[in-house]
């Protein structure tokens, strides 16, 4: 096999949740320009048809289902409805999460001010919502003896981040379960199942836009911060995730595992001198 066919994913199943979002469309349109087949999971039905033109338009096949990552009956239907329509699962890239309002401290609030209850919602969307899908999609992955799994970790989990409490435990849970979802499925299911993370840098999505921007579309103070303390400078572009992505789905990285990349422009390696 030649190196440019081990990053090939002709042909392949690829699921991902959350491919309705900023960075997941960036996933999607990666998957589709890799030629692989494309499940987009998510809550709304037109975005998904959105997600689904556009992978048609770069010339691969796709579905969609509206289904929930939090809810275990509806991600086994979701399996059901994909197995129906292409026969197995490939891969699977957890995408779906991000960040809560209610779970984000504002600069002039103490940080008991943290609402509670929002701070737990964050914690499961990040980490349950990556856990489920993988239990139960996963498992078809796992029976075939080969694939791979993506989770998205995130800067949080090496360089814990002011403001965003939830969701700093949340992807630090994420590197945990990475590391040990890759050796149990290794051990037990054989050599050519793999689980690793990547840990995007900053990047400006819908979710972090409040945090990021001034109402004018200026740069925050929060988002010259990690500029200044980024080598190269600057925000990163989702498409610059893409690389990294199908790299860790493609037979390319095929003694890959259990590993967290990240995407950040240099951001975790400097000590800022």
């Amino acid at each position: 096999m030649s190196i440019l066919d081990k990053f090939s994913l002709r042909n392949q199943v690829i699921v991902i949740t959350g491919g309705t979002g900023i960075l997941g469309k960036s996933f999607v349109a990666a998957l589709a320009e890799a030629q692989a087949k494309v499940c987009i999971i998510g809550r709304n039905q037109d975005k998904i048809d959105e997600r689904i033109a556009l992978v048609k338009s770069l010339g691969a096949e796709a579905m969609g289902v509206v289904a929930d990552v939090m809810n275990e009956e509806s991600m086994q239907q979701a399996k059901e409805t994909i197995l129906n329509t292409w026969g197995t699962i490939d891969g699977l890239v957890n995408a779906a999460g991000g960040n809560i309002p209610g779970a984000t401290i504002a600069d002039e609030q103490s940080i008991f001010d943290n609402k509670i209850q929002d701070t737990i919602r964050a914690i499961e969307l990040n980490l349950y919502g990556s856990i489920i899908p993988t239990m139960v999609l996963g498992e078809v992955i796992a029976k075939k003896g080969k694939g791979s799994i993506i989770n998205i970790s995130s800067l949080a989990a090496s360089r814990p981040l002011t403001r965003v409490l939830g969701y700093t435990v949340a992807k630090h849970a994420i590197d945990g379960f990475t590391k040990w979802m890759s050796t149990e499925l290794a051990l037990r299911y054989g050599d050519q199942l793999r689980v690793n993370a990547i840990a995007p840098g900053v990047f400006l999505t819908d979710q972090n836009r409040t945090l990021l921007t001034q109402p004018d579309g200026s740069y925050s103070d929060r988002a010259q911060k990690f500029i200044n303390g980024t080598p190269f400078r600057r925000l990163g572009d989702p498409s610059e995730l893409s690389g990294t992505l199908v790299y860790l789905l493609s037979d390319a990285s095929a003694f890959v595992t259990g590993e967290t990349i990240f995407v950040d422009g240099g951001f975790n390696s400097w000590c800022g001198v």
